[in-house]
């Protein structure tokens, strides 16, 4: 594996899963692994969990982490070819990610979609042109379209704790004040069918996800009648996909109750707004194993780089 970019650079998740349970149990096993190499940090976009958790990866490795907040630090940047570059960018990508990659050995990258521009957020265009002119890995830390890093590590938290070999596994859609993106459900919908699970998304009408992702999996717009018998119950806002980035349901009735839960244990990628996408009485009891699910943030990133470093020549 050169790149991580997508939960389907994952050869064998059952695999991975259990590499990462063996990372977690000993973290500092491989730490001259990454002695004398360096990461980049590339955040076009805020972030905690994500720039923690790799930063925290790398050093388990041995690595050097340099973190830059591109959008408020760098100069503006340019990723469209052929462009006269006569506005706000100031430097093209061409020759920024050719440079990045002379100080790094990998570069990690985390920049969100427009949310309005559905065809320029499907190309990717961020993440493919570091891929294009970078001259070493790329780790996708949330693009326009997928969060390979927090869907693996979904995929690692729901393994320790399912209690079934089985587990019912429900993703649901929950209300917002914002237009968010999809990356983060359509990673958990990947992760969800390479896993042994039974596997059902929740959403209002006009809220279906990417069909091309969510593929034969199951949609229903019954919340409720959804939650019944489940062992997980992941949840995440999304805006509309058909009607591109537009927010067309704020009901309130879509949030998270314990009543509502039941059994199950609650995830969420966090940050999560209390009382809008689930109540304080899911957080704050047992049911909820959202802190639990950040800290296996750390152990799927390093995963990843100890992948990646274990690919790429001394």
């Amino acid at each position: 594996m050169k790149n991580y970019t997508s939960i389907h650079d994952i050869d064998n998740l059952h695999s991975w899963i259990e590499d990462a349970k063996a990372l977690k149990a000993n973290p500092l096993k491989h730490v001259t692994l990454g002695q004398h190499k360096t990461i980049g940090l590339l955040f076009f976009n805020s972030s905690l969990r994500t720039r923690l958790s790799t930063q925290k990866a790398a050093l388990n490795l041995g690595m050097n982490p340099i973190v830059m907040n591109v959008s408020g630090d760098a100069w503006g940047i340019e990723f469209g070819d052929g462009t006269v570059m006569n506005g706000n960018t100031a430097e093209h990508i061409k020759e920024a990610a050719a440079v990045v990659s002379q100080y790094c050995d990998i570069i990690a990258v985390r920049a969100f979609p427009t949310l309005t521009d559905k065809t320029l957020d499907e190309s990717e265009h961020v993440i493919n042109a570091f891929i294009k002119y970078a001259s070493v890995p790329i780790v996708n830390m949330e693009s326009a379209t997928g969060h390979p890093l927090q869907g693996f590590t979904d995929a690692i938290t729901i393994s320790e704790f399912a209690k079934k070999a089985k587990p019912k596994v429900v993703l649901s859609w929950a209300p917002h004040v914002k237009a968010l993106p999809h990356a983060v459900a359509n990673s958990f919908v990947q992760a969800m069918q390479k896993m042994d699970v039974e596997f059902v998304i929740t959403n209002p009408e006009g809220y279906n996800l990417n069909p091309e992702i969510t593929g034969n999996t199951p949609i229903t717009h019954n919340q409720e009648e959804t939650f019944k018998n489940a062992d997980f119950v992941y949840v995440k806002n999304w805006s509309s996909y058909s009607d591109y980035g537009k927010i067309l349901n704020t009901d309130p009735n879509w949030m998270i109750t314990k009543a509502k839960l039941g059994d199950a244990k609650f995830m969420h990628c966090l940050p999560v707004r209390r009382n809008v996408i689930v109540e304080d009485a899911v957080l704050d009891s047992d049911s909820s194993i959202v802190i639990q699910q950040a800290n296996n943030r750390t152990y799927a990133a390093q995963l990843v780089l100890k992948k990646i470093l274990e690919r790429s020549p001394s």
